[in-house]
Parts: C-alpha cells; sequence; structure tokens
C-alpha cells in the first residue's frame, strides 16, 4: 500500500481551504509539485481559489525548498504557503 503525502497549508492558503493539513493519496500521473498544484485546484472550488495565484505560492518538499517542477513521491510532505517579501 502506498503512503499518502502529508500536505500543510499555512497563512491565507490554510484560511482559503479550511484545513492546515490533511493527508492525500497521490494520483498516478502526479509526479511535480505543479502537477499536484493543478489536480489539488480541481478538487473544488476552494482549492481553485487558493490555487488560482500559483505564482505567489511558495513549496517545500520534506522541509526543503522547491519549485514547480521539484518531483514529490508518495509519503512526502509538502508544504504551501504565501511568498514572503522583504525590505
Amino acid at each position: 500500500m502506498t503512503q499518502p503525502l502529508k500536505i500543510w497549508y499555512f497563512a491565507w492558503l490554510r484560511e482559503q481551504i479550511g484545513l492546515a493539513q490533511e493527508e492525500f493519496a497521490l494520483p498516478v500521473g502526479v509526479s511535480t509539485v505543479g502537477a499536484l498544484m493543478d489536480c489539488l485546484s480541481t478538487r473544488d472550488p476552494t482549492y481553485a481559489r487558493a490555487f488560482q495565484k500559483g505564482k505567489t505560492i511558495r513549496c517545500a518538499i520534506n522541509q526543503e525548498f522547491a519549485d514547480r517542477a521539484s518531483p514529490i513521491q508518495a509519503g512526502d510532505e509538502v508544504a504551501f504557503f504565501p511568498a514572503v517579501t522583504g525590505g
């Protein structure tokens, strides 16, 4: 049996989706962060709204910064959070 992803949502993503964390069975063919974001955005309108600003969303895989092309696999921990700007 394949382990699910553990997905964490932070800041306004958590507020939009209504969850801080969830486990998600990785669908066949979803092998990158970008594909996961696209997949999640089709779940329902709440996820679609949260992920519509895809370019402003950052990601980490197993607590390491990642980008949309980064590979993911079953059992990974994936975190989504808004980009942070500094001054």
